[in-house]
């Protein structure tokens, strides 16, 4: 079945057409970029050729368009199935679902709790549809899913009983998708039953989180009730005094609703540096001096460097920690720093190792190291395609 895997960030849109089933994987991938945005490109790789093209895209909807009207120039065929990752799937999804009037729904009733992703990815969906036809079945996979499994002692907050259950306020989790690519990659890295591992896996990317897995599922996550929560990212603050909210409302004259509106993207990196989210060019401005950004890059690492800690303890140790992400998998300094001073429990890194994996799946911990640390590259969009492909199966549909 030829799947085509959709993955919506806020500015953003990376896709995938994989053969699931047949052994031919991937047959093409790319990524449209800054969406909405002045000069948005698109990336599209085939085989051994990779090229990159300014392209009309004012929303996500211009941008799924884009990417169909590409796929159908090289002369792909028509996907046979959709998969599209969604963020938030709140209480009603444990598991991939196939899209009808009653999942757009839902999707669009939780939008409120993810504003950066859910939004794009219905945009994607109705646009895939009017494209493609209700001939093609698409399916939505769930970031939330992989963190059903979690204890109610991770899982609820410390609120009255009656008001979670009223208003369905729990700690969902997210990069649920991630976060289950490297615990299976890892098991097949280091030949160990996904139900034995133990694992602090970091998903650090323009959103981060870290999760605790232990015996392959997922028992403790940074984010919870939206994205929000947790680490410090690019533009997201992560977790803050909650009383923040209504006093920057009181204090500067504005809704509640701008407030989280600043936490969600004029915060994190971003707000401390004030001047870019971006990893890249903070590094590069830290060596050039500028305090700010050293002092964005030092909390960003001291807050990931406590979640692996606090992890660590609730696992009661762990095999190994992964890291993943744009900036997990290519910023060899950034990972230094989250593990330094980390010896006692039992993790050194190898610097030669360390410094040589950018993008590539290794092994960067030293070799008398008691406990681990591998760069295992995230590949939502495989995972993706082969959920939908399962789900279209247990349905019976396999055209």
């Amino acid at each position: 079945m030829r799947v085509l895997a959709v993955n919506c960030g806020s500015s953003t849109l990376k896709f995938k057409l994989v053969d699931v089933g047949d052994g031919g994987g991937a047959l093409v991938e790319g990524l449209v970029e800054r969406i909405g945005s002045e000069g948005p490109t698109l990336t599209f790789s085939v085989r051994n050729s990779v090229s990159t093209v300014c392209t009309p895209a004012p929303d996500h909807e211009a941008a799924i368009q884009v990417v169909l009207d590409r796929l159908a120039s090289a002369g792909f065929a028509e996907p046979e199935a959709i998969g599209h990752r969604v963020v938030h799937g709140g209480e009603y999804f444990a598991g991939p679902a196939i899209i009808d009037r009653r999942v757009i729904s839902v999707i669009e009733e939780l939008s409120e709790l993810a504003p950066l992703h859910n939004g794009p990815s219905l945009a994607a969906i109705r646009a895939s549809r009017r494209a493609a036809g209700p001939s093609v079945p698409m399916v939505a996979v769930f970031d939330t899913a992989f963190h059903r499994t979690m204890p109610e002692r991770a899982s609820l907050y410390p609120i009255p009983r009656e008001l979670a259950e009223r208003h369905g306020i729990r700690r969902y989790g997210f990069h649920g998708t991630a976060h289950r690519c490297m615990v299976e990659r890892y098991a097949a890295l280091t030949a160990t039953p996904v139900e034995d591992t133990r694992l602090v896996t970091l998903q650090l990317g323009n959103g981060c989180s870290a999760t605790a897995v232990s015996g392959g599922r997922s028992v403790d996550t940074s984010m919870g009730f939206t994205p929000l929560e947790g680490l410090m990212m690019g533009t997201r603050s992560g977790s803050v005094d909650p009383a923040l909210v209504g006093f920057l409302a009181r204090r500067e004259g504005v809704e509640v609703s701008e407030v989280e509106g600043w936490l969600n993207r004029r915060c994190g990196l971003l707000g401390v540096s004030g001047t870019s989210r971006d990893v890249r060019e903070l590094l590069e401005a830290e060596e050039r001096g500028d305090e700010r950004a050293a002092l964005a890059l030092e909390m960003f690492c001291d807050r990931v460097r406590k979640h692996v800690g606090s992890y660590l303890a609730v696992l009661g140790g762990a095999d190994a920690i992964i890291f993943g992400g744009g900036i997990g998998e290519n910023a060899p300094r950034i990972r230094e720093r989250v593990c330094a001073g980390m010896e006692w429990c039992g993790l050194v890194l190898d610097p030669e190792r360390n410094e040589s994996a950018v993008g590539l799946e290794a092994r960067i911990s030293a070799q008398g190291s008691k406990a681990h640390a591998y760069v295992i590259p995230v590949d939502e969009e495989t995972r993706i395609a082969e959920d939908a492909a399962r789900c279209l199966h247990a349905r019976g549909d396999d055209s």
